[in-house]
């Protein structure tokens, strides 16, 4: 008897995870075990659970990392996305048979976010050697599409900026508008006129002036700012 397949058939989902700290922007990276084959965090959706829940449960059993708030981007079902060849090499590296189902085409839903790196701790999981960021400048080989599902990720990311305000939670409660200019030139990739940016980013009516930030030096010290309660509420978690 033909054992019924408990995923979806020739659907999976891959998550491209920025990390941002310091100026530094990041991609989380696993490479498989036994093998120089890099990829993002990717799986499949069991046939009995939603899509939001695959990709939590996905990304936990693969890097560790749980609670973070996941977007959907892009689908990506180009005709020839498939790398049998991967699958097949990996298989016999490691004395494990590769399923037919697996060997066919897939059309994968992309997820992504953005997190402080520094404040996570990663965990690879039986089919990786490592799970680690890596400079998004610096990317290894990846198999498949997964060069083309960071670029449209980091895509979609610069476009939000401004509407979702995935920010949020790589900042002190309570920071400067320099420190929030470089955030946005990290992900950017590019410097902004500080005199555009301010007047951009106060125009919004999104932040909340405090205080002023004393330094003892002679120069004036910058104000202090916060998000409004109203924006804070809709943060991503």
């Amino acid at each position: 008897m033909k054992t019924e397949n408990p995923y979806i058939p020739q659907l999976s989902l891959d998550c491209v995870i920025f990390g941002f700290h310091a100026s530094q922007l990041k991609v989380l990276v696993l490479r498989f075990k036994n093998s120089d084959f890099f990829a993002l965090p990717g799986g499949f959706i069991r046939q009995d659970e939603d899509l939001n829940e695959a990709a939590q449960r996905v990304l936990e059993e693969r890097t560790g990392l749980t609670e973070v708030y996941l977007e959907q981007f892009y689908t990506f079902g180009q005709r020839e996305r498939g790398e049998v060849r991967v699958q097949r090499k990996w298989a016999e590296v490691n004395n494990r048979e590769v399923p037919e189902w697996l060997e066919k085409r897939f059309i994968s839903v992309g997820f992504y976010a953005l997190v402080d790196f520094t404040k996570l701790q990663l965990t690879a999981d039986n089919f990786s050697d490592s799970c680690d960021w890596v400079d998004i400048n610096a990317l290894p080989s990846l198999m498949m599409d997964h060069h083309l599902m960071v670029s449209k990720a980091l895509e979609n990311l610069r476009l939000q900026l401004d509407q979702k305000w995935i920010v949020f939670n790589l900042l002190p409660e309570v920071f400067t508008i320099a420190e929030l200019q470089k955030v946005y030139e990290t992900i950017l990739g590019k410097t902004l006129l500080r005199t555009n940016f301010q007047r951009k980013i106060l125009s919004l009516e999104i932040l909340e002036r405090i205080e002023k930030k004393y330094t003892g030096k002679a120069h004036k010290a910058p104000y202090l700012y916060r998000f409004q309660k109203s924006v804070s509420e809709d943060k991503f978690f």
